[in-house]
Protein backbone atom coordinates (compact mmCIF):
# COMPACT_ATOMS: atom_id res chain seq x y z
CA UNK A 1 0.00 0.00 0.00
CA UNK A 2 1.26 3.45 -0.75
CA UNK A 3 2.16 5.28 2.43
CA UNK A 4 1.51 9.02 2.40
CA UNK A 5 1.56 11.89 4.80
CA UNK A 6 -2.08 12.57 5.50
CA UNK A 7 -5.06 10.21 5.50
CA UNK A 8 -8.09 9.80 3.28
CA UNK A 9 -10.87 7.28 3.22
CA UNK A 10 -10.56 4.62 0.54
CA UNK A 11 -13.13 4.75 -2.26
CA UNK A 12 -13.67 3.18 -5.69
CA UNK A 13 -11.83 6.12 -7.26
CA UNK A 14 -9.09 5.94 -4.64
CA UNK A 15 -8.73 2.20 -3.89
CA UNK A 16 -5.33 2.51 -2.28
CA UNK A 17 -6.37 5.29 0.10
CA UNK A 18 -3.95 7.76 -1.47
CA UNK A 19 -4.01 11.21 0.04
CA UNK A 20 -4.92 13.80 -2.57
CA UNK A 21 -3.72 16.70 -0.47
CA UNK A 22 -1.55 19.08 -2.45
CA UNK A 23 1.26 18.83 0.08
CA UNK A 24 1.15 15.04 0.40
CA UNK A 25 4.55 13.37 0.05
CA UNK A 26 4.33 9.84 -1.39
CA UNK A 27 6.63 7.23 0.11
CA UNK A 28 7.51 4.48 -2.36
CA UNK A 29 7.94 1.14 -0.58
CA UNK A 30 10.75 -1.12 -1.75
CA UNK A 31 11.31 -4.73 -0.71
CA UNK A 32 14.89 -5.95 -1.26
CA UNK A 33 15.67 -9.66 -1.10
CA UNK A 34 18.87 -11.00 0.46
CA UNK A 35 20.32 -14.46 -0.17
CA UNK A 36 23.57 -16.23 0.74
CA UNK A 37 26.42 -15.51 -1.64
CA UNK A 38 24.79 -12.48 -3.20
CA UNK A 39 27.02 -9.78 -4.62
CA UNK A 40 27.25 -6.97 -2.04
CA UNK A 41 27.37 -4.16 -4.63
CA UNK A 42 24.13 -5.41 -6.19
CA UNK A 43 22.50 -4.61 -2.86
CA UNK A 44 24.51 -1.63 -1.63
CA UNK A 45 24.59 0.27 -4.94
CA UNK A 46 20.81 0.48 -5.44
CA UNK A 47 20.28 1.00 -1.70
CA UNK A 48 22.57 4.03 -1.76
CA UNK A 49 20.59 5.52 -4.65
CA UNK A 50 17.20 4.89 -3.05
CA UNK A 51 18.27 6.22 0.35
CA UNK A 52 19.49 9.50 -1.21
CA UNK A 53 16.47 10.25 -3.41
CA UNK A 54 14.21 13.09 -2.29
CA UNK A 55 11.06 14.57 -3.78
CA UNK A 56 12.49 18.00 -2.99
CA UNK A 57 16.25 17.96 -3.43
CA UNK A 58 16.56 20.79 -0.91
CA UNK A 59 14.40 19.18 1.78
CA UNK A 60 15.76 16.10 3.59
CA UNK A 61 12.32 15.42 5.08
CA UNK A 62 10.97 14.45 1.65
CA UNK A 63 12.72 11.08 1.34
CA UNK A 64 11.10 9.26 -1.57
CA UNK A 65 11.75 5.60 -0.74
CA UNK A 66 11.41 3.34 2.27
CA UNK A 67 13.36 0.09 2.03
CA UNK A 68 12.73 -3.23 3.76
CA UNK A 69 15.15 -6.19 3.62
CA UNK A 70 13.89 -9.78 3.54
CA UNK A 71 15.90 -12.95 4.00
CA UNK A 72 15.46 -16.56 5.12
CA UNK A 73 17.74 -15.86 8.10
CA UNK A 74 18.37 -12.82 10.25
CA UNK A 75 21.93 -12.44 8.96
CA UNK A 76 22.89 -12.96 5.31
CA UNK A 77 26.53 -13.22 4.24
CA UNK A 78 27.47 -11.91 0.81
CA UNK A 79 30.05 -13.35 -1.59
CA UNK A 80 32.48 -10.75 -0.25
CA UNK A 81 31.99 -11.85 3.36
CA UNK A 82 29.90 -8.88 4.46
CA UNK A 83 26.94 -9.67 6.69
CA UNK A 84 23.59 -7.91 6.29
CA UNK A 85 20.68 -8.00 8.73
CA UNK A 86 17.16 -8.54 7.42
CA UNK A 87 14.11 -6.67 8.70
CA UNK A 88 11.65 -9.48 7.99
CA UNK A 89 11.62 -13.15 6.96
CA UNK A 90 9.96 -14.55 3.85
CA UNK A 91 6.83 -15.66 5.69
CA UNK A 92 6.14 -12.07 6.69
CA UNK A 93 7.15 -10.83 3.24
CA UNK A 94 4.44 -12.94 1.58
CA UNK A 95 1.86 -11.56 4.00
CA UNK A 96 2.91 -7.96 3.42
CA UNK A 97 3.66 -8.22 -0.30
CA UNK A 98 0.68 -6.05 -1.42
CA UNK A 99 2.24 -3.12 0.50
CA UNK A 100 5.28 -2.88 -1.73
CA UNK A 101 5.63 -0.90 -4.94
CA UNK A 102 9.03 -2.28 -5.95
CA UNK A 103 10.66 -5.70 -5.51
CA UNK A 104 14.43 -5.49 -5.96
CA UNK A 105 16.44 -8.68 -6.56
CA UNK A 106 20.27 -8.59 -6.21
CA UNK A 107 22.40 -11.08 -8.11
CA UNK A 108 25.31 -13.32 -7.13
CA UNK A 109 25.17 -16.84 -5.76
CA UNK A 110 22.60 -17.72 -8.40
CA UNK A 111 23.69 -21.34 -9.03
CA UNK A 112 22.86 -22.48 -5.48
CA UNK A 113 19.50 -20.71 -5.48
CA UNK A 114 18.47 -22.18 -8.82
CA UNK A 115 19.60 -25.68 -7.87
CA UNK A 116 17.73 -25.63 -4.57
CA UNK A 117 14.74 -23.75 -6.03
CA UNK A 118 15.05 -21.52 -3.00
CA UNK A 119 13.94 -17.98 -2.23
CA UNK A 120 13.68 -15.46 -3.70
CA UNK A 121 12.22 -17.54 -6.57
CA UNK A 122 8.84 -18.00 -4.87
CA UNK A 123 8.58 -14.36 -3.86
CA UNK A 124 9.34 -13.21 -7.40
CA UNK A 125 6.53 -15.38 -8.72
CA UNK A 126 4.13 -14.17 -6.04
CA UNK A 127 4.89 -10.51 -6.84
CA UNK A 128 4.25 -11.12 -10.53
CA UNK A 129 1.04 -13.02 -9.82
CA UNK A 130 -0.12 -10.22 -7.54
CA UNK A 131 0.17 -7.70 -10.37
CA UNK A 132 -1.79 -9.90 -12.76
CA UNK A 133 -4.53 -10.39 -10.17
CA UNK A 134 -4.62 -6.73 -9.17
CA UNK A 135 -3.39 -4.39 -11.95
CA UNK A 136 -4.86 -1.33 -10.23
CA UNK A 137 -1.50 -0.65 -8.62
CA UNK A 138 1.72 0.31 -10.40
CA UNK A 139 4.44 -2.19 -9.45
CA UNK A 140 8.05 -2.60 -10.53
CA UNK A 141 10.25 -5.70 -10.50
CA UNK A 142 13.95 -4.78 -10.67
CA UNK A 143 16.75 -7.34 -10.90
CA UNK A 144 20.44 -6.53 -10.63
CA UNK A 145 23.18 -8.47 -12.45
CA UNK A 146 22.51 -12.24 -12.31
CA UNK A 147 19.30 -11.64 -10.40
CA UNK A 148 17.75 -11.75 -13.88
CA UNK A 149 18.40 -15.51 -13.92
CA UNK A 150 15.84 -15.85 -11.13
CA UNK A 151 13.27 -13.92 -13.16
CA UNK A 152 14.02 -16.06 -16.20
CA UNK A 153 13.64 -19.30 -14.23
CA UNK A 154 10.17 -18.23 -13.08
CA UNK A 155 9.06 -17.43 -16.62
CA UNK A 156 8.72 -13.72 -15.88
CA UNK A 157 10.91 -12.73 -18.85
CA UNK A 158 9.13 -14.79 -21.50
CA UNK A 159 8.24 -12.48 -24.38
CA UNK A 160 10.20 -9.59 -22.86
CA UNK A 161 13.70 -8.21 -23.44
CA UNK A 162 16.31 -8.51 -20.71
CA UNK A 163 19.96 -8.36 -19.83
CA UNK A 164 22.38 -9.70 -17.23
CA UNK A 165 26.11 -9.69 -16.48
CA UNK A 166 28.09 -10.21 -19.73
CA UNK A 167 29.93 -13.22 -18.26
CA UNK A 168 26.60 -14.95 -17.66
CA UNK A 169 24.94 -14.27 -21.03
CA UNK A 170 25.30 -17.85 -22.34
CA UNK A 171 23.82 -19.35 -19.18
CA UNK A 172 21.07 -16.76 -19.17
CA UNK A 173 20.14 -17.59 -22.76
CA UNK A 174 20.08 -21.31 -21.93
CA UNK A 175 17.69 -20.75 -19.04
CA UNK A 176 15.44 -18.54 -21.18
CA UNK A 177 15.39 -21.18 -23.93
CA UNK A 178 14.62 -24.03 -21.53
CA UNK A 179 11.85 -22.07 -19.83
CA UNK A 180 10.21 -21.10 -23.13
CA UNK A 181 10.01 -24.79 -24.04
CA UNK A 182 8.81 -25.74 -20.57
CA UNK A 183 6.04 -23.14 -20.56
CA UNK A 184 5.34 -23.18 -24.33
CA UNK A 185 5.97 -19.44 -24.19
CA UNK A 186 7.80 -16.83 -26.22
CA UNK A 187 11.54 -16.66 -25.70
CA UNK A 188 13.16 -13.76 -23.93
CA UNK A 189 15.08 -11.39 -26.20
CA UNK A 190 18.50 -11.29 -24.51
CA UNK A 191 20.45 -8.08 -25.13
CA UNK A 192 23.73 -6.65 -23.86
CA UNK A 193 22.80 -3.29 -22.32
CA UNK A 194 23.32 -1.35 -19.10
CA UNK A 195 19.68 -2.00 -18.23
CA UNK A 196 16.48 -2.92 -20.06
CA UNK A 197 13.02 -1.59 -19.21
CA UNK A 198 9.81 -3.40 -20.20
CA UNK A 199 6.37 -1.84 -19.75
CA UNK A 200 7.48 1.76 -19.32
CA UNK A 201 5.18 4.39 -17.87
CA UNK A 202 3.53 6.81 -20.27
CA UNK A 203 1.12 9.68 -20.03
CA UNK A 204 -2.04 9.35 -22.12
CA UNK A 205 -1.69 11.29 -25.34
CA UNK A 206 0.23 11.36 -28.61
CA UNK A 207 3.07 8.78 -28.49
CA UNK A 208 5.20 11.01 -30.70
CA UNK A 209 5.05 13.79 -28.12
CA UNK A 210 5.07 11.60 -25.04
CA UNK A 211 8.27 11.75 -22.94
CA UNK A 212 7.76 8.22 -21.60
CA UNK A 213 7.64 6.51 -25.00
CA UNK A 214 11.33 6.28 -25.84
CA UNK A 215 12.20 3.77 -28.52
CA UNK A 216 16.00 3.73 -28.55
CA UNK A 217 17.10 4.97 -25.16
CA UNK A 218 15.77 6.92 -22.24
CA UNK A 219 18.34 9.66 -22.71
CA UNK A 220 15.83 12.26 -23.95
CA UNK A 221 14.79 14.54 -21.13
CA UNK A 222 11.01 14.78 -20.57
CA UNK A 223 9.36 18.04 -21.51
CA UNK A 224 8.62 20.43 -18.68
CA UNK A 225 4.88 20.27 -19.43
CA UNK A 226 4.52 16.51 -19.01
CA UNK A 227 3.16 14.69 -16.00
CA UNK A 228 6.08 12.85 -14.54
CA UNK A 229 7.78 11.54 -11.44
CA UNK A 230 5.95 11.22 -8.14
CA UNK A 231 2.88 13.07 -9.36
CA UNK A 232 2.40 10.74 -12.35
CA UNK A 233 3.17 7.68 -10.24
CA UNK A 234 0.63 8.70 -7.61
CA UNK A 235 -2.05 9.44 -10.22
CA UNK A 236 -1.39 6.19 -12.09
CA UNK A 237 -2.77 4.21 -9.15
CA UNK A 238 -6.09 6.05 -9.18
CA UNK A 239 -6.86 6.91 -12.81
CA UNK A 240 -9.34 4.51 -14.41
CA UNK A 241 -7.55 4.85 -17.76
CA UNK A 242 -4.31 3.74 -16.14
CA UNK A 243 -5.89 0.73 -14.45
CA UNK A 244 -7.63 -0.45 -17.61
CA UNK A 245 -4.53 -0.04 -19.78
CA UNK A 246 -2.28 -1.85 -17.29
CA UNK A 247 -4.70 -4.77 -17.09
CA UNK A 248 -4.38 -5.33 -20.84
CA UNK A 249 -0.58 -5.52 -20.80
CA UNK A 250 1.66 -8.55 -20.34
CA UNK A 251 2.02 -9.45 -16.64
CA UNK A 252 -0.78 -7.03 -15.79
CA UNK A 253 1.47 -4.09 -16.64
CA UNK A 254 4.21 -5.10 -14.22
CA UNK A 255 7.24 -2.94 -15.03
CA UNK A 256 10.17 -5.34 -15.40
CA UNK A 257 13.70 -3.95 -15.34
CA UNK A 258 16.86 -6.04 -15.61
CA UNK A 259 20.37 -4.64 -15.32
CA UNK A 260 23.89 -5.71 -16.14
CA UNK A 261 26.50 -6.19 -13.45
CA UNK A 262 27.89 -4.01 -10.67
CA UNK A 263 27.47 -0.31 -11.49
CA UNK A 264 24.74 -1.08 -14.04
CA UNK A 265 22.49 -1.65 -11.03
CA UNK A 266 23.15 1.92 -9.93
CA UNK A 267 22.20 3.16 -13.39
CA UNK A 268 18.98 1.15 -13.41
CA UNK A 269 18.01 2.40 -9.96
CA UNK A 270 18.65 5.98 -11.05
CA UNK A 271 16.21 5.34 -13.90
CA UNK A 272 13.62 4.19 -11.35
CA UNK A 273 14.16 7.40 -9.39
CA UNK A 274 13.76 9.45 -12.56
CA UNK A 275 10.37 7.97 -13.45
CA UNK A 276 8.91 7.60 -9.97
CA UNK A 277 10.27 10.74 -8.35
CA UNK A 278 11.80 13.11 -10.92
CA UNK A 279 14.67 13.55 -13.35
CA UNK A 280 16.00 16.26 -11.05
CA UNK A 281 16.07 13.89 -8.09
CA UNK A 282 17.94 11.22 -10.07
CA UNK A 283 20.46 13.71 -11.40
CA UNK A 284 21.07 15.06 -7.90
CA UNK A 285 21.71 11.56 -6.53
CA UNK A 286 24.12 10.75 -9.35
CA UNK A 287 25.92 14.02 -8.68
CA UNK A 288 26.22 13.28 -4.96
CA UNK A 289 27.57 9.80 -5.66
CA UNK A 290 29.96 11.24 -8.26
CA UNK A 291 28.58 8.62 -10.61
CA UNK A 292 28.43 9.01 -14.38
CA UNK A 293 24.86 7.87 -15.04
CA UNK A 294 24.87 5.76 -18.21
CA UNK A 295 21.50 5.08 -19.78
CA UNK A 296 20.05 1.75 -20.82
CA UNK A 297 17.20 1.02 -23.21
CA UNK A 298 13.44 1.15 -22.95
CA UNK A 299 11.64 -1.46 -25.04
CA UNK A 300 8.78 -0.36 -27.31
CA UNK A 301 5.67 -0.65 -25.20
CA UNK A 302 3.31 1.18 -22.93
CA UNK A 303 2.68 1.36 -19.24
CA UNK A 304 0.98 3.94 -17.09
Amino acid sequence: MLCLIGTDTASPLNPFNISMAADAVPVIKVLITLHPGMDAIDFIGPLEVLSRAQHNINDASTKAFKTTFVSATEQTVSEQGASFRAHIDFKEAYTRLPEFDILLIPGGGSAAILKAKAEPLGLIQAFSDLQKKDPRKERTLLSICTGSLFLAQQGILSGLSATTHPDTMARFENICSTVSQRDLAQRCDVVDERYVVNNLRFDLGDPEENPYVRRKSDARRPSITARKGSNAWKESNTRRESNARRASLRLGGLRVITSGGATCGIDATLYVVSIMVSEEAATEVAKFLQHDWQKGIVVDGIDI
